[in-house]
This record gives C-alpha cells, sequence and structure tokens, in this order.
C-alpha cells in the first residue's frame, strides 16, 4: 500500500515554465469542473492498485508481457483475406490487439495535443486537490504554444538568426549508412560535476521530448512551419504562425475527431459539418461544457476522458525498415529473432538502446518512416509484414507491459544485453509510481472526479450495468464474454466489491468504447471508438476551446479549407508530406 506521507509525486512530465500566448486575453488557464455538482467517486488506494495491476497478473488493466502480441514473431504465413475483387491476400493485421482504422501515429498526434493544451506541474497523485486552485501552465487553446513556446524575442535560441525559421537538429537515417529522412530536435549538451552527460532539447514543452516517435513528430512541425515561411515570404512571421495553427485545428476536427470519436456525436456538437450550411446557420451545440468568463481545462477530460489514448499505445514498434537488430543495428542475433523483436523498439525499457525512450539523443539511424504510423501512400492494405502502417492497440480496457514502468520514474540499466525478458522492465525509483495505469486511478481519485456511472446518467444516458463492466483486451466475441468483471476484484468480507455501481471515470470511457465495440461486432478487425460519454466529453472539450479562442479556426474563419494537400479533405497525412518536403535546412 502506497504511504500517505510519502512525498507527494508530480504529474507524468514533470516541472515546465509558463509558456503563455502574449496575445492571449487570459493570464493563467484556470481547471474547472463540466459536472459540477455531480459527487466524488471514492475508493481504498489497495482497491486502485488491484485494478491496476503490477505488469504480471492477468485480468487488470496492465498486461502481462507474454500476452503482448506484438513481442512474438511475426506470423510467417499469415491468416488470408478477401479483397475487393474477391481475391486473397495477405492480412497487414499481426494480432487481435490492433485497431484497424486508426494508425499508430494517431496515437502521437493525441499525445502532441494533450501538450498543446494543458499541463499541471502542481497537484499530487495522492490528495485530495482544490481544482479551483489548480493552473494549467499550458494555455487551453489549439494554439502551438507547446512548439512556439514564448515566440523568437523570447527564446531567440530555438530559432535561427533571423527569427523567422526553428532550428531544426542532427541528421536522422533510415538505418547504417541509409538516407536522411528525419531530423532530431535541436539540443543542448553538458556534462554535470559527476560527468552525466544530458541532451536536452530545445523546445517549447519538454513533454515533446518524452519518447522517440513524440520528438520526431514534433520535429514534423518544426519543418511545416519553416516551409511554410520559405513559401510565403510576404508573411510575417506572425501571419505564417496563424496559418500552421489553422492548419493543425483543421486536422484536429476534420480528422483526428472523426478517427477517435462517434461520428454521430461529433456532428450533433458541430451540425454545420454535415448539413452544408454554415457555422451561422447551424450553430454548435454543447451541452455541458459552457464556461461563464473564459475557456477552462475540465478535470473531467484531462484527468480521465482524454487519456484514452494510454490504451493505443502499442508495446514495440518499427521505425524504419533498414533497422535489423537491437543491441546490433545491422544484424539480428536469433534470439532477437525468436523473441520476434528484431528491427523494432520497445516503447519503454529498462534496457538502454532497447527503448524509445525520450529525454536524450537516441541513434541517429532511428529516422522514423512515416509511412510506417501514417498511411502516406493510400496503400495500407496492400503493404504488409515489416512494410505496413502499425496499426494502434484498439481502445480497451488493457495498458501494454511496458506502461507499468515508465521511465521517467525508474532506473534504466545502461549496459545489460536482451538476454532475458525481465531486463525490459525499468525498475522503480524508490518512493515512486511507475505504472501508468495507477497513476492515472489516483489522479482521478485526488481530482475529486465523479463515477463513470454518475457522468453517463448526468448525460441523459443509461450507464453500463455491473455485468458490463469488463477488465481486459478487446480481441474477439468469444474472448470478451469471458473477460472477469470489473466487481470481481477489491471485495470487502460480505464479497461485495468497492467498484459496486461506481467505476473510475478514467476506467468507464475505455470500458464503454470496448462494450460498443462488443455491440457492433466484437470481432477483432472491428475497429474500436470511443463511445457516448468518451466522445462527448472531449468533442465538447475541443471545441468549447475553440470557439472561446477569438484566434481559432471556428471563430476567424470557420469555412476556410487548407489550400496544400488533399484541401477539403486535408488529414495527417497531408500535414507530414507537407513538412517533408522542406527546402531548407537550418543549422542548430
Amino acid at each position: 500500500m502506497i504511504s500517505q506521507s510519502q512525498r507527494p509525486i508530480r504529474s507524468h512530465g514533470g516541472v515546465r515554465g509558463d509558456d503563455l500566448d502574449r496575445r492571449s486575453s487570459q493570464s493563467e488557464g484556470l481547471f474547472g469542473r463540466i459536472f459540477r455538482t455531480l459527487p466524488a467517486a471514492a475508493w481504498s488506494e489497495n482497491a486502485l492498485i488491484e485494478l491496476a495491476g503490477d505488469g504480471k497478473t492477468d485480468d487488470r488493466l496492465t498486461a502481462p508481457p507474454e500476452t503482448d502480441e506484438s513481442t512474438k514473431p511475426l506470423p510467417k504465413a499469415p491468416s488470408e483475406i478477401v479483397d475487393e475483387n474477391n481475391k486473397p491476400r495477405t492480412s497487414r493485421l499481426h494480432d487481435d490487439e490492433e485497431n484497424p482504422d486508426i494508425d499508430a501515429g494517431y496515437t502521437y498526434l493525441g499525445q502532441f495535443i494533450d501538450h498543446d493544451l494543458t499541463f499541471d506541474p502542481t497537484s499530487s497523485l495522492q490528495k485530495q486537490n482544490d481544482v479551483n486552485a489548480l493552473v494549467d501552465f499550458r494555455t487551453p487553446r489549439f494554439d502551438l504554444d507547446s512548439v512556439y513556446g514564448h515566440g523568437p524575442d523570447d527564446q531567440p535560441y530555438m530559432y535561427d538568426i533571423s527569427g523567422r525559421y526553428f532550428q531544426i537538429g542532427s541528421r536522422l537515417t533510415d538505418g547504417i549508412g541509409g538516407k536522411t529522412i528525419a531530423h532530431d530536435l535541436p539540443r543542448h549538451t553538458w556534462k554535470d560535476r559527476n560527468g552525466k552527460v544530458y541532451n536536452r532539447a530545445l523546445i517549447g514543452d519538454k513533454r515533446n521530448d518524452e519518447n522517440v516517435i513524440i520528438s520526431q513528430l514534433h520535429g514534423i512541425f518544426l519543418k511545416f512551419h519553416n516551409r511554410f515561411a520559405l513559401e510565403n515570404p510576404q508573411l510575417s512571421f506572425s501571419e505564417v504562425q496563424r496559418q500552421v495553427r489553422w492548419h493543425y485545428q483543421y486536422v484536429v476536427i476534420h480528422d483526428f475527431l472523426y478517427k477517435i470519436a462517434r461520428k454521430d456525436v461529433i456532428e450533433s456538437i458541430l451540425p454545420h459539418l454535415c448539413s452544408n450550411k454554415s457555422i451561422f446557420e447551424n450553430s454548435p451545440k454543447l451541452l455541458f461544457y459552457k464556461p461563464k468568463n473564459e475557456a477552462f481545462m475540465p478535470v473531467e477530460f484531462s484527468a480521465a476522458a482524454y487519456r484514452f489514448g494510454h490504451s493505443m499505445v502499442r508495446p514495440i514498434y518499427r521505425l524504419n525498415t533498414k533497422l535489423k537488430g537491437g543491441d546490433d543495428l545491422v544484424q539480428a542475433t536469433q534470439q532477437e529473432i525468436a523473441r520476434g523483436v528484431d528491427g523494432r523498439q520497445f516503447i519503454f525499457a529498462g534496457i538502454a538502446g532497447r527503448g524509445l525512450n525520450g529525454f536524450d539523443k537516441f541513434p541517429k539511424e532511428w529516422g522514423i518512416d512515416w509511412n510506417l504510423f501514417f498511411d502516406l501512400t493510400g496503400d495500407k492494405n496492400d503493404r504488409v509484414a515489416a512494410n505496413r502502417t502499425q496499426p494502434s492497440y484498439k481502445i480497451d480496457t488493457s495498458l501494454v507491459n511496458p506502461l507499468a514502468f515508465l521511465p521517467e520514474f525508474s532506473i534504466i540499466d545502461k549496459s545489460a544485453p536482451l538476454d532475458d525478458i525481465d531486463k525490459l522492465k525499468a525498475k522503480a525509483v524508490p518512493g515512486q509510481i511507475p505504472n501508468l495505469a495507477l497513476r492515472n486511478l489516483l489522479r482521478g481519485m485526488s481530482m475529486s472526479l465523479p463515477s463513470g456511472q454518475d457522468v453517463a446518467l448526468a448525460m441523459g444516458l443509461t450507464p453500463l450495468t455491473d455485468n458490463e463492466l469488463k477488465i481486459g483486451k478487446a480481441t474477439t466475441s468469444a474472448e470478451y464474454k469471458d473477460l472477469p468483471l470489473l466487481i470481481s476484484l477489491a471485495l470487502n468480507k460480505e464479497g461485495r466489491s468497492e467498484f459496486e455501481g461506481k467505476a473510475p471515470l478514467w476506467y468507464y470511457v475505455l470500458a464503454e468504447a470496448q462494450h460498443e465495440w462488443h455491440k457492433k461486432n466484437g470481432e477483432a478487425d472491428t475497429t474500436v471508438q470511443l463511445g457516448k460519454v468518451g466522445s462527448r466529453i472531449i468533442t465538447e472539450t475541443f471545441v468549447g476551446i475553440m470557439l472561446s479562442d477569438s484566434h481559432s479556426i471556428l471563430r476567424q474563419a470557420p469555412a476556410w479549407a487548407p489550400e496544400i494537400g488533399k484541401k477539403e479533405l486535408f488529414d495527417m497525412t497531408d500535414f507530414i508530406k507537407y513538412a517533408l518536403n522542406l527546402k531548407i535546412t537550418v543549422s542548430v
């Protein structure tokens, strides 16, 4: 059990300064509540620990490593499926946890959006927090302050000497001796008095260096700005910044939201998207997110619903097709091949060089081929095995094993080879909580969040029953029926569960998505999106924040569409392809 006398544990990400947009009329971003009158839900810490699991036991939120199918060898003879011409072809899906229509890159776009919107360095996981006293050190708006920071006047080290272009870092290649396909973030290198070397990214929000994938995605935004600035010399820096923000906001509304949330919920909130009428004729309909003065960050969003993306994280990723091994990038060992980790890296690992751990330089050969994360070429169903676009994992009540050992709160071995699967697990720093599922559950309770059932009732929905709240992976309908129930945990002497009729809101959002997947089809190739509660909280928060921002696309240009890429169908693939055609190289 966690001692209440322990030093308070800060939120996942660390402390950073107050990065505010100077043009904003708001001097601070306050947290608040959407459902202000609902009672707080509470459980014993032991109950939350039991639900989170330890990464070793089945039937908990955090899965044991042997159940992560992606850590096993890719099938030599994948099952055959039939294409539109009734001809068999090899499936690009490799395990039942994969979410077929949501590419893995959207997991990290979601993380990027989160870092743009919110950060709270002041709250504690283990003691009750006064939401009215919390300060959001990200402006609660889609303004890319995580990228631009205070701008070139206040943070000139992020920009070139002209102040018009971002600095970019060293070249990244697609394997040993490969071509340059990406760039690292610009970094400052120094040694402390003990000789330890640090390589910290010079960016507007250090969290965008948490892992190698989000780090290189941040680099895409730097390159998009640089190319747009180069091709539009008549525009000032602030005008370029405005255009970059609008392209980003367009992706958030028209691409990202439709990937993760229910279409009917999105278009009930923004009816003009499906009516061929203007936003003024069919105005937005926000039922619950209603700020009185300025936009606020709802704790129901930040501490619960928007953490759905943690269930989408894969345990292991292929960065490019040229990487062969792990310890040796050129040649995989027989053990790596047997384990299925040849040419792929774990999202987090206890062995340096085997995980995509952030906050440091990484091998220059780890340049990301973005076609493996987003379908840039439009042919993902024809690309299989190592060349495929990797799907995200399904939104369900299961987190992959590496998320039980967050490197920020763990000790990483600098020298151990991969000769034992247990070495992939980092060891917790004494007094810290490295398990992401437990951190989420404790944070939700510390914020006095209502239960998922109470939120559903407040929305006029019928809540899921105790017999519909499961724990485990969304794989097949038959396996779903055998999953354990939430109420099988945290039993008292009378055999009653602490979770009876009262599920943590974060968990409930995941269980709701999983239950709706089961009702639709419940098979491995069925896409899982958020349910009505999760879709409503996230979409209303996104739209409400944009409507409260006088500089947003919904306020300044609601009928605007990009002039590049697929124009009205512009999405994240267009954003990336534009950025990667960068015609300027800015040295550090």
